[in-house]
């Protein structure tokens, strides 16, 4: 009965939770963690900017980007943190660990800093080469993207050459699933959305009339969607693998994992295709 009781007390006080696990994000990797919580401080400013600009782009507020950006590079930043705190400290405090960090925080810094910078301009972050100097900005921001995306099989690699004692295998294969698929399926689907001139395909070339929160077009396709599912699969599988290895058995949440993996890889490349021929996520 002892055991149970602080859980229930944090259970009761979500802000200690909250702070809980931000001491423990910090302990983890502290740099990392620090750049997410920062990037997502900036949603604070962000979002009173959205309340008091009526200015637009593509039709919806000009902030809208910099505020979804901010949310998604800050969570992965943390989710990062938290599996690298997973290693052995020796590793943690090796070269591979500060090269990760290193880039990590520099490419996020860059990307949310443009696009925030643009936002502000009232001008477009992505697409924009328009002149030699956007040209320029808009290529380094594709190299920022694809930096940050490949900090996961990096991540990966070390976390199968370092199997954490205390994870399950179910647990493990679902973050190692979850890290390569978000390189495959996010950076797959973020060369083709950087290679054209929108991420539209058909349709009406505008968000205002997107799916709520995220924008997707319901007139045609629109290759965000693979990208988002994409981007977050690294969250999505862990959390699968955390509730597979607490309901089932050993060999059963495995091969849970490995099939909602491939089922996931699936599906989001179905999306994918479904985008490339017109058709939208959700139609109008």
């Amino acid at each position: 009965m002892t055991t149970n009781t602080p859980s229930l007390r944090l259970a009761c006080r979500p802000h200690a939770f909250a702070w809980r696990v931000m001491d423990e994000l910090l302990r983890r990797e502290r740099l990392l963690a620090q750049g997410g919580f920062i990037i997502l401080a900036l949603m604070v400013p962000t979002l009173m900017a959205l309340a008091i600009d009526g200015r637009t782009l593509n039709g919806i507020s000009v902030w809208v980007k910099p505020l979804k950006f901010q949310l998604s590079v800050g969570l992965y930043l943390l989710t990062l943190a938290w599996f690298i705190g997973a290693l052995p400290e020796e590793t943690r405090r090796g070269r591979a660990i500060r090269i990760l960090v290193t880039l990590g925080l520099a490419a996020s810094t860059f990307e949310i800093g443009y696009i925030s910078l643009q936002a502000a301009r009232g001008l477009a972050s992505h697409y924009n080469v328009a002149d030699p100097f956007h040209r320029l900005m808009y290529t380094l921001m594709g190299i920022g993207a694809m930096t940050l995306t490949a900090l996961s099989p990096a991540l990966a690699v070390l976390l199968l050459r370092h199997r954490p004692q205390a994870w399950s295998t179910a647990f493990w294969l679902s973050v190692l699933l979850g890290l390569t698929l978000t390189f495959v399926l996010g950076a797959g689907s973020g060369s083709v959305l950087s290679a054209g001139n929108g991420h539209w395909i058909g349709g009406i070339r505008s968000d205002a009339a997107g799916v709520p929160i995220f924008g997707w077009s319901r007139t045609g396709g629109d290759l965000r969607v693979a990208h988002f599912l994409g981007l977050h699969v690294l969250q999505i599988l862990p959390v699968l693998g955390l509730a597979a290895e607490r309901w089932v058995s050993g060999r059963t949440a495995i091969f849970i994992v490995s099939a909602v993996a491939f089922a996931y890889g699936a599906a989001t490349l179905f999306v994918f295709i479904q985008a490339l021929r017109g058709i939208p996520f959700i139609p109008a």
